[in-house]
């Protein structure tokens, strides 16, 4: 094994205007799958974001929705760390550029490079509206882009054509507040004198720490030289003041990247690791960064420059990659191929979009298309068909035929010593990021996992009684295979991988548990660890999203209430008594429970109901509940719940139901 390396990694920061969509997964789940990979190899990997919560779009979008820029960002945040986290993205902290710790760092960053001579002031003519007596940050001033044409673009930077200028530089400029066109008036700015680097940022950019792609870009903005920035912004404006300069703000591209630093800071507060080791400009620990490509400017030229100027050390890699678009057109809400997060997570598991962005990843800056149909297919033939398949085959003859135990011998070791073998190929692959070639590898060796139970046909040795040694080998066989293969997809399936760990007995898997296989030992009860994708439901994703419902007002501390009904309304549901006969976990859902109720005279039926926090099926056999008997069958992915379970509580774990003795019995009213 190759020495234990110390890893500090990140990914580019959301923007805390609006939810995470389905763009910005691709990224987590890169930077997700490449640190989970390190961790299973043994190595000491650490995973730190935060929300980039400074700058005129907050500002604007805080004013619309009626809030403060600190609430905006406050609310955004428990939703983007829920996503991010339901997603299994196991970020070691997740902060936001709003922290002290961000303001502390900031300061002392800037108070460095002002020091060290790279920060010099110079008056420059910006955009100014005579009508709201204010000068115009960026993003509050639109017009047409002074590179490409391109209408109605930002102040700062084109969507289209990715170029960067400023305000003055555009065409046709008007205020986003007052709709006139601006002036042009003096102010004094602050800029960071990214020109005094770049000889240095060229040779770092040779020594590797960039895609070759990447190094030819950046020879283009080399080859028209490098500008200083303008680090600073007029008031009003949402970010940290500059320290010893009232009413000028640091840009928020100065400090989004200082975000990484401050949400390590955290890290480093409720832990033993040291700032210093990770961040002193000798230090041998590797940083890497993970990024977009439409950012390159900011983190392959600006950023380590800044570290650089600091003192500090530059990044060890940094990593673009390309677009998501959507049935190869990009996210548009009109088309409703704007995806949201939490929208596919409401729908599907997580583990089937991590699979499939997995498949399709390579290590260049290519855009990645998520085409609905094909992710579909690809979730029901590679992981239902083929991984899983391997399992369900063989647990159950080792249950019926071996007493649950596996064999003491594989009958064929140099089936899975070439299985071991692959170990090197796959996480040479996962190491270059390059997860579409570790998925082709996996899936191929799943393949000949498959080819091998189909010739030795364990089913037709079941039903010969003299042949059950030979069953429980073949079996052990497969199963083994089967584990090594679950062990390489640790990192892209780590649920999955958990639930296969139980399966098997054994605590977690490392890297180099694939290359001893499991033998003798005791295995439990197979349960099915995916199930098939509806193409049809997968479809829906790209149909446009239900309206939502009216939301509470902005400065209400509790939410609103809900509408009214009428009596005559009320009197028409039908709550009835029911006990439950039978309850069961559902596969590929973290919160319901299968009960089956039984409603007196209405005979019985299935419910589902989002009970699993508060009772495991043991507990609920013979109990009592209420449920809404004249509810309409509802269909869900997991199949038809005919009614609803009422019970009472705040949620979670506090959810009560009737006792068995409640005096109530099967098919009551409820009045």
């Amino acid at each position: 094994m190759s020495p234990k390396r110390r890893i500090l990694v990140t990914s580019a920061l959301p923007y805390a205007n609006g939810p995470i969509h389905l763009g910005h997964t691709l990224e987590a789940v890169q930077t997700d799958i490449w640190v989970r990979f390190h961790k299973l190899r043994g190595h000491e990997c650490l995973y730190v974001c935060a929300d980039d919560t400074h700058g005129t779009p907050i500002m604007l979008k805080a004013q619309a929705d009626g809030l403060s820029p600190e609430r905006l960002i406050a609310q955004v945040h428990v939703e983007h760390a829920r996503d991010l986290a339901d997603m299994l993205i196991g970020l070691d902290n997740f902060g936001s550029t709003h922290d002290a710790e961000n303001g502390a760092i900031c300061a002392r960053m800037y108070r460095g490079l002002d020091a060290a001579g790279y920060i010099v002031k110079r008056t420059i003519r910006q955009a100014y509206d005579l009508k709201a007596n204010m000068f115009l940050p960026d993003r509050y001033v639109k017009g047409t882009c002074p590179n490409c044409g391109a209408p109605d673009q930002y102040g700062d930077s084109c969507e289209v054509c990715g170029a960067t200028y400023s305000p003055v530089d555009l065409k046709n400029p008007v205020s986003a507040i007052s709709g006139t066109a601006p002036v042009e008036r003096d102010s004094e700015h602050y800029f960071f004198r990214l020109s005094a680097f770049e000889d240095r940022l060229k040779s770092w950019i040779k020594s590797g720490a960039v895609q070759q792609s990447v190094a030819h870009k950046l020879d283009e903005w080399f080859s028209q030289g490098l500008k200083d920035w303008d680090i600073s912004r007029d008031a009003p404006y949402f970010g940290f003041e500059i320290p010893g300069a009232p009413g000028k703000y640091f840009y928020v591209w100065f400090d989004a990247p200082i975000g990484y630093l401050a949400s390590f800071a955290q890290l480093c507060a409720r832990t033993a690791l040291r700032f210093e080791d990770f961040f002193a400009a000798d230090s041998s620990v590797e940083l890497h960064h993970f990024i977009g490509k439409d950012i390159l400017y900011f983190h392959a030229l600006f950023w380590p420059a800044v570290l650089e100027g600091a003192g500090m050390r530059r990044p060890t890699g940094v990593h673009a990659h390309g677009f998501l678009t959507i049935n190869g057109q990009k996210m548009s809400k009109s088309r409703g191929t704007f995806i949201t997060t939490r929208r596919y997570l409401e729908s599907f598991p997580p583990e089937y979009l991590r699979y499939y962005y997995a498949a399709k990843l390579g290590p260049g800056i290519d855009d990645l298309d998520l085409n609905l149909e094909e992710f579909a297919t690809r979730l029901n033939s590679d992981i239902v068909g083929k991984l899983v398949n391997i399992a369900s085959r063989c647990a159950g003859f080792i249950g019926k035929t071996a007493g649950g135990r596996l064999a003491d011998a594989l009958p064929e070791p140099e089936l899975f010593a070439a299985f071991a073998a692959a170990a090197g190929t796959i996480a040479a692959a996962y190491e270059g990021r390059d997860y579409a070639a570790a998925v082709r590898e996996i899936m191929a060796l799943a393949d000949r996992a498959n080819q091998y139970i189909d010739q030795r046909k364990p089913w037709l040795l079941a039903k010969q009684a003299e042949r059950a040694s030979e069953v429980q080998g073949v079996c052990t066989q497969g199963l083994n295979l089967f584990r090594t293969l679950m062990i390489y997809l640790k990192p892209v399936l780590p649920a999955m991988a958990a639930k296969a760990e139980h399966f098997f007995q054994e605590p977690d898997w490392t890297w180099e548990h694939a290359a001893a296989p499991r033998l003798g030992a005791p295995i439990r009860p197979y349960e099915p660890l995916a199930l098939r994708l509806d193409p049809a439901a997968v479809a829906r994703l790209v149909e446009p999203a239900a309206a939502a419902a009216p939301a509470a007002p902005a400065n209400s501390a509790t939410p609103a209430a809900a509408a009214p009904v009428s009596i005559d309304e009320f009197m028409r549901i039908d709550l009835r008594i029911a006990k439950i006969l039978a309850a069961e976990f559902v596969e590929g859902a973290d919160k319901l429970l299968k009960l089956r109720v039984d409603v007196g005279d209405l005979g019985e039926r299935d419910v589902f109901a989002g009970i699993r926090a508060a009772y495991t099926p043991a507990d609920l056999v013979g109990r009592l509940t209420v449920v809404v008997a004249n509810l309409a069958a509802r269909k869900m992915r997991f199949g038809v719940s005919q009614g609803m379970v009422l019970a009472a509580g705040p949620g979670g774990r506090d959810v009560f139901l009737l006792s068995p003795d409640a005096g109530a019995a099967p098919g009551m009213r409820v009045k």
